[in-house]
Protein backbone atom coordinates (compact mmCIF):
# COMPACT_ATOMS: atom_id res chain seq x y z
CA UNK A 1 0.00 0.00 0.00
CA UNK A 2 1.41 3.49 -1.06
CA UNK A 3 1.94 6.17 1.62
CA UNK A 4 -0.38 9.30 0.73
CA UNK A 5 1.18 12.39 0.15
CA UNK A 6 -0.73 14.55 2.44
CA UNK A 7 1.44 18.15 2.43
CA UNK A 8 -1.20 20.31 0.45
CA UNK A 9 -3.56 19.39 2.99
CA UNK A 10 -4.47 22.36 5.47
CA UNK A 11 -6.21 21.50 8.83
CA UNK A 12 -7.59 23.96 11.27
CA UNK A 13 -8.31 23.22 14.70
CA UNK A 14 -11.03 25.26 16.65
CA UNK A 15 -10.89 24.58 20.48
CA UNK A 16 -13.85 25.72 22.44
CA UNK A 17 -12.62 25.42 26.10
CA UNK A 18 -14.33 27.96 28.46
CA UNK A 19 -10.79 28.43 29.40
CA UNK A 20 -8.87 31.56 27.95
CA UNK A 21 -4.94 31.47 27.25
CA UNK A 22 -2.81 30.56 28.56
CA UNK A 23 -4.82 28.29 31.39
CA UNK A 24 -4.55 24.58 30.72
CA UNK A 25 -7.23 22.95 28.77
CA UNK A 26 -7.93 19.29 28.57
CA UNK A 27 -9.55 19.27 25.36
CA UNK A 28 -6.30 20.76 23.80
CA UNK A 29 -4.78 17.43 25.04
CA UNK A 30 -6.39 15.35 22.80
CA UNK A 31 -6.42 17.85 20.40
CA UNK A 32 -2.87 17.85 20.43
CA UNK A 33 -2.60 13.46 19.82
CA UNK A 34 -4.33 14.66 16.44
CA UNK A 35 -2.54 17.91 15.43
CA UNK A 36 0.65 15.64 16.29
CA UNK A 37 -0.59 13.19 13.30
CA UNK A 38 -0.80 15.80 11.00
CA UNK A 39 2.00 17.57 11.39
CA UNK A 40 4.09 14.15 11.26
CA UNK A 41 1.93 13.50 7.71
CA UNK A 42 3.73 17.10 6.84
CA UNK A 43 -0.15 18.83 6.71
CA UNK A 44 -0.24 22.77 7.33
CA UNK A 45 -1.83 22.48 10.85
CA UNK A 46 -3.30 26.38 12.49
CA UNK A 47 -5.16 26.38 15.71
CA UNK A 48 -7.72 28.97 17.41
CA UNK A 49 -8.55 29.31 20.84
CA UNK A 50 -12.23 30.77 19.69
CA UNK A 51 -12.84 31.81 23.63
CA UNK A 52 -9.11 34.11 23.04
CA UNK A 53 -11.17 36.41 20.42
CA UNK A 54 -13.67 38.98 20.74
CA UNK A 55 -16.53 37.34 18.47
CA UNK A 56 -19.84 38.32 19.55
CA UNK A 57 -23.41 35.69 19.29
CA UNK A 58 -25.47 36.05 16.55
CA UNK A 59 -25.98 34.34 12.89
CA UNK A 60 -24.46 37.45 10.54
CA UNK A 61 -21.14 37.59 9.09
CA UNK A 62 -20.39 41.34 10.59
CA UNK A 63 -22.39 41.48 13.93
CA UNK A 64 -21.03 45.24 14.02
CA UNK A 65 -23.58 45.87 11.45
CA UNK A 66 -26.05 44.97 14.43
CA UNK A 67 -24.96 46.77 17.19
CA UNK A 68 -21.83 45.19 18.42
CA UNK A 69 -18.98 47.41 19.14
CA UNK A 70 -16.28 44.93 17.92
CA UNK A 71 -16.00 41.24 16.14
CA UNK A 72 -13.33 39.28 15.58
CA UNK A 73 -15.56 36.90 13.65
CA UNK A 74 -14.65 38.44 9.71
CA UNK A 75 -10.90 37.89 10.29
CA UNK A 76 -10.99 34.44 11.93
CA UNK A 77 -13.77 32.81 9.18
CA UNK A 78 -10.50 33.68 6.37
CA UNK A 79 -8.23 32.02 8.68
CA UNK A 80 -10.37 28.85 8.93
CA UNK A 81 -11.98 28.97 5.24
CA UNK A 82 -8.41 28.34 3.67
CA UNK A 83 -8.20 25.04 5.49
CA UNK A 84 -9.59 21.81 3.49
CA UNK A 85 -10.28 20.35 7.61
CA UNK A 86 -12.12 21.74 10.32
CA UNK A 87 -12.09 20.23 13.72
CA UNK A 88 -14.23 21.52 16.24
CA UNK A 89 -13.05 20.42 20.01
CA UNK A 90 -15.21 21.10 23.22
CA UNK A 91 -15.54 20.16 26.60
CA UNK A 92 -19.13 18.70 27.74
CA UNK A 93 -21.25 20.39 30.14
CA UNK A 94 -24.26 19.40 31.40
CA UNK A 95 -23.89 16.71 28.91
CA UNK A 96 -23.64 19.26 25.57
CA UNK A 97 -21.09 20.83 23.93
CA UNK A 98 -19.65 24.48 25.12
CA UNK A 99 -21.56 27.49 25.05
CA UNK A 100 -18.35 28.66 23.16
CA UNK A 101 -18.76 26.14 20.49
CA UNK A 102 -22.75 26.47 19.95
CA UNK A 103 -21.35 30.26 19.46
CA UNK A 104 -18.99 29.35 16.95
CA UNK A 105 -21.60 27.17 14.91
CA UNK A 106 -23.94 29.67 15.22
CA UNK A 107 -21.66 32.06 13.31
CA UNK A 108 -20.60 29.44 10.87
CA UNK A 109 -24.38 29.34 9.64
CA UNK A 110 -23.96 33.13 9.43
CA UNK A 111 -22.06 32.22 6.20
CA UNK A 112 -23.93 29.54 5.04
CA UNK A 113 -26.02 31.03 2.85
CA UNK A 114 -22.78 32.57 0.59
CA UNK A 115 -21.69 30.50 -2.68
CA UNK A 116 -18.36 28.84 -3.92
CA UNK A 117 -17.19 30.37 -7.82
CA UNK A 118 -19.45 26.94 -8.52
CA UNK A 119 -22.67 28.64 -7.25
CA UNK A 120 -22.60 25.72 -4.71
CA UNK A 121 -22.91 26.70 -0.98
CA UNK A 122 -19.69 27.93 0.49
CA UNK A 123 -18.56 25.08 2.45
CA UNK A 124 -18.30 22.11 -0.58
CA UNK A 125 -15.91 20.44 -0.49
CA UNK A 126 -14.53 21.32 2.95
CA UNK A 127 -14.43 18.01 5.42
CA UNK A 128 -15.18 18.58 9.38
CA UNK A 129 -15.04 16.71 12.53
CA UNK A 130 -14.91 16.78 16.17
CA UNK A 131 -13.10 15.71 19.63
CA UNK A 132 -14.61 15.71 22.56
CA UNK A 133 -13.32 15.76 26.31
CA UNK A 134 -15.50 15.44 29.55
CA UNK A 135 -16.89 13.75 32.89
CA UNK A 136 -19.59 11.25 32.81
CA UNK A 137 -21.12 10.89 29.32
CA UNK A 138 -21.70 12.89 26.33
CA UNK A 139 -19.29 12.40 23.63
CA UNK A 140 -21.93 11.02 21.05
CA UNK A 141 -24.56 13.03 22.09
CA UNK A 142 -22.10 16.29 21.92
CA UNK A 143 -20.34 14.90 18.22
CA UNK A 144 -23.90 14.16 16.94
CA UNK A 145 -24.54 17.57 17.29
CA UNK A 146 -21.93 19.24 15.77
CA UNK A 147 -21.25 16.83 12.94
CA UNK A 148 -24.62 17.31 12.00
CA UNK A 149 -24.27 21.44 11.96
CA UNK A 150 -21.40 20.64 9.54
CA UNK A 151 -22.88 18.60 7.44
CA UNK A 152 -25.89 20.99 6.76
CA UNK A 153 -23.76 23.94 6.19
CA UNK A 154 -21.75 22.16 3.87
CA UNK A 155 -19.03 20.60 5.77
CA UNK A 156 -18.33 16.79 4.31
CA UNK A 157 -17.94 14.44 7.44
CA UNK A 158 -16.19 10.82 6.80
CA UNK A 159 -16.57 7.87 8.38
CA UNK A 160 -15.48 7.90 12.00
CA UNK A 161 -15.19 11.91 12.27
CA UNK A 162 -15.09 12.15 15.74
CA UNK A 163 -13.66 10.92 19.13
CA UNK A 164 -13.06 11.60 22.50
CA UNK A 165 -12.41 10.69 25.90
CA UNK A 166 -14.34 10.51 28.82
CA UNK A 167 -14.03 9.66 32.70
CA UNK A 168 -16.07 7.98 35.34
CA UNK A 169 -19.41 8.96 36.36
CA UNK A 170 -19.12 12.08 39.28
CA UNK A 171 -16.34 14.78 40.04
CA UNK A 172 -12.56 12.85 38.95
CA UNK A 173 -9.63 13.54 36.83
CA UNK A 174 -9.68 15.16 33.43
CA UNK A 175 -8.25 14.35 29.89
CA UNK A 176 -4.74 15.81 31.09
CA UNK A 177 -4.54 14.51 34.44
CA UNK A 178 -1.84 11.87 35.12
CA UNK A 179 -4.41 9.62 37.19
CA UNK A 180 -7.29 9.65 34.56
CA UNK A 181 -4.78 7.34 32.69
CA UNK A 182 -6.46 8.77 29.32
CA UNK A 183 -3.28 8.85 27.44
CA UNK A 184 -3.07 5.20 27.70
CA UNK A 185 -6.44 4.63 26.75
CA UNK A 186 -6.57 2.65 23.63
CA UNK A 187 -10.32 2.71 22.24
CA UNK A 188 -9.86 6.91 22.01
CA UNK A 189 -5.83 6.96 21.13
CA UNK A 190 -7.26 4.45 17.74
CA UNK A 191 -10.32 6.82 17.51
CA UNK A 192 -8.60 9.48 17.43
CA UNK A 193 -6.03 8.16 14.94
CA UNK A 194 -8.96 7.00 12.68
CA UNK A 195 -10.77 10.16 12.52
CA UNK A 196 -7.27 12.09 11.30
CA UNK A 197 -6.58 9.81 8.91
CA UNK A 198 -10.31 9.61 7.48
CA UNK A 199 -10.68 13.63 7.65
CA UNK A 200 -7.15 13.44 5.50
CA UNK A 201 -8.32 11.02 2.94
CA UNK A 202 -11.35 12.65 2.21
CA UNK A 203 -9.83 16.19 2.08
CA UNK A 204 -7.34 15.10 -0.34
CA UNK A 205 -9.85 13.29 -2.27
CA UNK A 206 -12.05 16.08 -2.64
CA UNK A 207 -9.08 18.24 -3.62
CA UNK A 208 -7.59 16.45 -6.16
CA UNK A 209 -11.09 16.64 -7.43
CA UNK A 210 -12.10 19.68 -7.36
CA UNK A 211 -14.73 19.21 -4.86
CA UNK A 212 -17.91 17.72 -5.67
CA UNK A 213 -19.43 18.37 -9.20
CA UNK A 214 -22.39 21.48 -9.24
CA UNK A 215 -24.16 19.11 -11.66
CA UNK A 216 -27.74 19.20 -9.63
CA UNK A 217 -26.68 20.86 -6.63
CA UNK A 218 -25.54 24.54 -7.54
CA UNK A 219 -28.29 26.96 -6.10
CA UNK A 220 -27.04 29.73 -8.87
CA UNK A 221 -28.35 27.37 -11.41
CA UNK A 222 -31.63 26.81 -9.69
CA UNK A 223 -32.34 30.07 -9.13
CA UNK A 224 -31.89 30.82 -12.80
CA UNK A 225 -34.41 27.93 -13.78
CA UNK A 226 -32.27 25.03 -14.15
CA UNK A 227 -33.90 22.02 -12.37
CA UNK A 228 -32.35 19.01 -14.29
CA UNK A 229 -34.06 15.77 -13.04
CA UNK A 230 -36.64 17.27 -10.88
CA UNK A 231 -40.44 17.34 -11.49
CA UNK A 232 -43.86 18.11 -9.36
CA UNK A 233 -45.22 15.10 -8.15
CA UNK A 234 -48.41 14.23 -9.86
CA UNK A 235 -51.00 13.86 -7.12
CA UNK A 236 -54.10 11.71 -7.40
Amino acid sequence: MSKPDFSDIKAMYINCTLKKSPRMSHTQGLIDVSKKIMKKEGVQVEEIRFVDHDVPPGVYPDMTEYGWDKDEWPKLFERIFAADICIIGTPIWLGEKSSVATKLIERFYAMSGKQNDKGQYLFYGKVGGCIITGNEDGIKHCAMSILYALQHIGYSIPPQADCGWIGEAGPGPSYRDEESGAKDNDFTNRNTTFMTYNLLHLAKMLKENNGYSAYGNSREEWDDGTRWNFENPEYR
